[in-house]
C-alpha cells in the first residue's frame, strides 16, 4: 500500500516518467531491436539473429512451423507497428505467406488483404494486425489460431480485436 501512496502523491512529471519507463520495458519484452542501435549492422541482414535475440520470437519460431504443417491459419496481434515490421521481416525470411493490416493501411488495401487471406487454398498463412486497427469490423473467419504478441493493459481491447 505504501507504493500506491507514493505514486498517488507523485507529481504529474513523475507519473509521466514512470509511464515512459513502462513503455521502454514493454519494448524490451517484445524485441530488443525496437531500440535504435540494438540490431547488428550495417549491413543489416534478416537471419537467425532476429529470432535468438527475443524470447517471444524463439517461441514463435517453434510454434509457427508446426501450425503451418497442420494447415492452421494464424492471426498475430501486436500493439506496436514496429513489432509488425520485425514480424514482417521474419515472415519474409521464413518464406511465410502473410498479410498485414495496421492503422496506415488504406481501406482498399485492407479489403484486398482480407479477401486474399480468406480465399480457399490461400497461400497466406499469417495475418498480422495492429490490435487497435484489427478490431474494427474485420472478418477473418478462416483463421483458427490467434496469437496476441503483446497484450494491452485493458483486456477488453484484446477481446475486441479477436
Amino acid at each position: 500500500m505504501k507504493d500506491i501512496d507514493i505514486l498517488n502523491s507523485a507529481g504529474k512529471m513523475d507519473k509521466m516518467r514512470l509511464l515512459n519507463v513502462l513503455m521502454q520495458l514493454r519494448k524490451c519484452c517484445n524485441h530488443p531491436y525496437l531500440f535504435d542501435g540494438a540490431e547488428p549492422g550495417p549491413p543489416y541482414t534478416t537471419d537467425l539473429h532476429l529470432v535468438v535475440n527475443s524470447g517471444k520470437m524463439v517461441v514463435l519460431d517453434k510454434l509457427l512451423p508446426k501450425l503451418k504443417e497442420q494447415g492452421s491459419r494464424v492471426l498475430i496481434f501486436s500493439q506496436m507497428t514496429r513489432v509488425l515490421d520485425i514480424l514482417e521481416d521474419y515472415c519474409m525470411w521464413r518464406n511465410y505467406g502473410y498479410c498485414r493490416l495496421d492503422g496506415q493501411t488504406p481501406h482498399e488495401e485492407r479489403q484486398i488483404s482480407i479477401n486474399a487471406f480468406n480465399e480457399p487454398n490461400s497461400s497466406k498463412f499469417l495475418f498480422m494486425l495492429s490490435t487497435r486497427a484489427g478490431g474494427l469490423g474485420i472478418n477473418l473467419a478462416t483463421a483458427d489460431v490467434v496469437i496476441i504478441y503483446d497484450s494491452d493493459w485493458n483486456p477488453q481491447v484484446d477481446l475486441q480485436a479477436m
